[in-house]
């Protein structure tokens, strides 16, 4: 069967073969990878949240200059004095709000609050309104004047886990900032500020009881490890029996040619 198995006849196989195990090989250690990115993940997310609240102010943003700091810090409890840029607010379409008397369709605001002795801001989610309350200046009920105090959790903006996302419509002539959001791109709504915006932005935590918008959500977060383990499981078995299959099934043929020959 070997030298049938490296003869010249099945050189083109051998080699389609052989990249299909590279494949099914590197997709499962591509898997592990996740997994192990995952892990440590869940880790770090645990950790934030364990912490001690960490107090938002100028000597903070001093300390914590690099932006991968933050990144590193999400789901971290955070408690932060300030003042509510309303000039600068926006909001998220399509945001469903449930309760015991059913779903609302809204939107999401969220406006930057201006750190004290800094020119940075950091956004606050303050939570859903009414769609009917989106557009200024109906909104402005929501507007809060003077120092504000806000505790609750930093968060990454959804454009950096998805770049699948369909972006949101360029401005058109005339106009100097987009007021509602399909999606949150931090980046985006930085451009068009006049402060700094950091590159995380505050979830608020819920009021309790939350008797008038805006709502907040507590915020949660899957600790499991996902499908990924399953995965590479799953490819390494299909490599295995691409690798046990094919000298078989070679053999079988050389057989059936030989005994067509006789």
């Amino acid at each position: 069967m070997l030298r049938a198995l490296f003869s010249r006849r099945w050189l083109l196989a051998n080699l389609i073969v052989l990249a299909a195990l590279a494949v099914l090989v590197r997709l499962g250690i591509w898997q592990l990878d996740r997994l192990e990115w995952r892990r440590a993940h869940n880790i770090r997310v645990q950790e934030n949240q364990q912490a001690p609240p960490l107090q938002l102010d100028a000597a903070a943003l001093e300390a914590r200059a690099l932006d991968a700091d933050f990144y590193d810090m999400e789901f971290r409890s955070v408690v932060v004095t300030g003042k509510y840029l309303t000039d600068d607010e926006i909001v998220l379409r399509n945001q469903v709000w449930g309760d015991e008397f059913g779903t609302q369709l809204g939107v999401k605001l969220f406006t930057p609050l201006l750190i004290p002795g800094t020119d940075s801001a950091i956004l606050v989610e303050r939570g859903w309104i009414p769609d009917a309350h989106a557009a200024n200046p109906v909104r402005q009920a929501y507007a809060v004047d003077g120092a504000v105090t806000v505790e609750g959790w930093l968060r990454r903006a959804e454009t950096d886990f998805n770049i699948n996302l369909n972006p949101d419509p360029t401005l058109a002539p005339g106009e100097s900032r987009l007021d509602a959001w399909n999606h949150l791109d931090l980046a985006r709504l930085d451009a068009q500020t006049e402060v700094d915006l950091l590159p995380v932005y505050l979830q608020r935590a819920p009021d309790e009881p939350q008797s008038s918008p805006p709502f907040q959500l507590q915020p949660s977060y899957d600790l499991g490890e996902g499908p990924h383990l399953g995965y590479a499981i799953q490819w390494f078995i299909f490599a295995a029996v691409l690798a046990l299959g094919y000298p078989i099934y070679v053999q079988r043929q050389e057989a059936d040619r030989q005994s067509n020959t006789e």
